[in-house]
């Protein structure tokens, strides 16, 4: 299988990436750009929103990560 290339570098996607509005359960949320430890970069998302399960409402914590493909060996600039 052969990798996907990044088009960007990272100093690009950081200058020019946009936060991500993010909807979940009804609760706008947004998605920071972000450079990773890791070398990839994407958007990162951390909260909490409580959610309604068998009419009861329990809170949870939200964590993600959107990490663009081949980001990690993209050039660095």
């Amino acid at each position: 299988m052969v990798k996907s290339s990044c088009p960007l570098t990272q100093a690009q996607f950081v200058a020019q990436a946009k936060p991500l509005k993010i909807n979940i359960n009804g609760q706008d949320m947004l998605a920071e750009v972000k450079a990773f430890s890791t070398g990839s970069f994407g958007w990162y998302l951390n909260g909490k929103t409580a959610i309604e399960v068998d009419g009861k409402v329990v809170s949870v914590q939200i964590g993600m990560n959107m990490t663009v493909v081949g980001s990690k060996e993209a050039a660095r600039e």
